[in-house]
């Protein structure tokens, strides 16, 4: 495995080792590719994916000129915050999945975090 590889799934094993996501206030996880980016809210105790958006869903793709931006991120952070606000969830703890707090993670946050969810 590559050093860097290794890396990632280091940080990535570090931040999942402190975060638990439950009913009232689940895990906002980001998967970062290289074309697309998804967020799911997840409750931990029960092992269910609560409510999720990605720039592969028709509403979000429709919109975007291209699905790896900061745009795109923005667009997803909002699309989770209102389904996450129309099943009466309010905040969230954010689950980066080991990548550094900038760019397309950061902006899914703070669309997410203008939308209504608390995190």
């Amino acid at each position: 495995m590559r050093d860097s590889l290794k890396r990632f799934e280091t940080r990535k094993a570090k931040v999942r080792k402190k975060i638990f996501g439950t009913a009232d206030k689940p895990r906002l996880s980001i998967y970062r590719g290289h074309k697309h980016i998804y967020a799911q809210l997840i409750d931990d105790e029960k092992g269910v994916t609560l409510a999720a958006a990605s720039t592969l869903a028709e509403e979000i793709k429709s919109k975007l000129k291209s699905c790896d931006t900061i745009v795109a991120a923005k667009a997803v952070g909002e699309a989770i915050a209102k389904k996450a606000v129309g099943k009466g969830i309010k905040k969230a703890v954010f689950d980066r999945g080991g990548h550094l707090y900038h760019g397309r993670v950061k902006a899914i946050a703070d669309a997410a975090r203008e939308a209504g969810l608390e995190i």
